[in-house]
């Protein structure tokens, strides 16, 4: 389990914390030369808009799916699952095909049931009966630092894009809007402590940690 908190910040809130973390931390080794990558993910809802609604009434206990990858690579995809336990974190992830990620897109799931990976088989017991479906896709840029003690990574989080109505991966082209236009996030994730180094590092001045949510910003437009 780990501790996570966001700030919505402003850009020139970007450039002082940025300054600070580059005489403190490393860069992510995935980043590309300019530090950053993109991250598309597209994530999982009901008819009743469960992880939505969980989200947003500040449940206390709450989870939600989402399958994930990275720039334009798609060797690497994750079906992840996002868990929020008494304010606390936990991901749990596992391997995803193209092809495997097509057929859950298209509704063929039956080979989940069959998978050797216990996340899989936990995605088709909740498709089947939670009625849970691809939803909406959720693309950004993140800039990454991390810490060693602690084991902290720090995140920038901007140009948050929405593919409104559409829920199929890979199947381009499809059209992006601005979910937030102008928002940078900033995240800040450790295990059982912060380094005070790093706390002062990314303390804003009149900002208050938020419950933002990439996802539900994405679903403005339903």
């Amino acid at each position: 389990m780990r501790h996570e908190y966001k700030h919505r910040i402003t850009y020139e809130d970007y450039l002082v914390i940025k300054s600070r973390l580059k005489l403190l931390t490393k860069p992510d080794a995935h980043a590309g030369a300019d530090g950053k990558y993109l991250i598309h993910s597209l994530y999982f809802d009901n008819l009743s808009d469960k992880a939505l609604r969980e989200k947003l009434d500040g449940v206390d206990k709450r989870e939600k799916f989402r399958i994930r990858y990275y720039n334009d690579d798609t060797d690497y995809i994750r079906l992840e699952k996002k868990s929020k336990i008494h304010g606390l974190c936990d991901k749990q992830s596992a391997p995803l095909t193209k092809e495997e990620t097509i057929q859950i897109c298209s509704g063929d799931i039956s080979f989940l049931r069959n998978s050797d990976k216990p996340l899989l088989q936990e995605l088709y017991a909740k498709m089947q009966y939670q009625l849970l479906r691809p939803r909406v896709i959720v693309d950004y840029e993140r800039e990454p630092f991390v810490y060693g003690p602690g084991n902290v990574r720090i995140t920038f989080d901007s140009n948050i894009r929405t593919g409104l109505y559409h829920n199929k991966l890979f199947e381009k082209p499809y059209f992006t809007a601005p979910a937030e236009p102008g928002c940078i996030i900033l995240e800040v994730k450790y295990d059982a402590f912060l380094p005070e180094i790093i706390e002062k590092a990314v303390r804003v001045p009149n900002r208050q940690a938020s419950a933002f949510s990439k996802y539900a910003a994405c679903r403005i437009y339903g």
